[in-house]
């Protein structure tokens, strides 16, 4: 009987140290609804996200962003109702000591489930991508090393953005950035997942990165002064951004063809394929944040 006694006392010894593990979460944090896009005096777009030493600073950020943060997934693979796209949310929070940059996603989950009773199921769906592959030409990137960590011991971390009718500036820390603006894409400094992960945003379709590269890179793809629009308004329609109808009859039809050949031009390919993604479904989300 002994060795049942011992199997049972390690049973119980492990379910105790696993229901003891605290769940990850912020110190102490508040949820506000933000300005409207659109209202006086807040024509531009103005979002980001900052990190200095123990205090977290979301600006304006959509339900379906935060949950991008939270479960590190791109903005294509949440789905839920519309309102999770357009209603917008300034966060701001403090760090438990000890905690590292790599925790706030799980602290951003907890921060979800406990003011917006965020309930969410995970699927696999075969959905249209565009695959980002190397093309049969030289690679015209040209290589660009980020600058130098600048020894800040707080763990400071900027990624911002601004946008409007004029165009877009994403800043990405150390560097890299990059603008929409004058019929041009231009990015400096970015790796190749990066620049799919922003570029997406301007696109019908996730972008899955197919390359090898591992470096950070400058590229600039120039666009038709049709297909830039068309690029404009689909960036704010994924963001949100709720447009007249005529507006939106621009996008139709357009199939981005000056982009494709930059893109093309640069020694890289944009491929039309499917691809499994994993979804993150959203069931249950409230509109109103409970109070801070």
């Amino acid at each position: 009987m002994k060795p049942i006694h011992c199997v049972s006392l390690l049973v119980f010894t492990s379910a105790a140290i696993f229901a003891q593990a605290p769940r990850l979460e912020f110190e102490v944090a508040s949820v506000r609804p933000a300005a409207p896009i659109g209202a006086v005096g807040n024509e531009k777009v103005a979002l980001g996200l900052h990190i200095d030493g123990s205090h977290l600073r979301i600006a304006s950020f959509s339900l379906r962003d935060l949950i991008v943060r939270a479960y590190r997934v791109k903005a294509a693979q949440v789905t839920g109702p519309d309102w999770i796209t357009s209603q917008r949310f300034d966060v701001n929070a403090t760090l438990p000591p000890e905690a590292k940059a790599d925790d706030i996603p799980e602290m951003l989950q907890t921060l979800l489930t406990d003011r917006f009773q965020l309930k969410v199921h995970h699927e696999k769906k075969d959905l249209p991508v565009y695959a980002l592959v190397e093309g049969k030409g030289p690679l015209k990137l040209i290589e660009d090393p980020l600058d130098p960590d600048n020894g800040d011991s707080s763990g400071a971390v900027n990624a911002t953005a601004t946008g409007s009718a004029e165009g877009v500036s994403v800043q990405l820390g150390r560097g890299a950035y990059y603008t929409f603006a004058d019929n041009k894409y231009e990015a400096k400094k970015m790796s190749v997942n990066q620049l799919c992960q922003q570029l997406e945003r301007y696109m019908d379709r996730p972008i899955i990165n197919m390359t090898e590269l591992k470096g950070t890179y400058d590229i600039t793809l120039k666009l038709t002064p049709e297909d830039y629009q068309a690029m404009l308004i689909r960036v704010a329609t994924n963001s949100g951004v709720v447009l007249p109808p005529q507006v939106l009859q621009y996008m139709e039809g357009n199939s981005l063809g000056s982009l494709f050949e930059a893109v093309q031009q640069a020694g890289l390919k944009l491929d039309a394929r499917k691809a499994p993604l994993d979804l993150i479904v959203v069931d249950q989300a409230s509109k109103a944040p409970t109070e801070n």
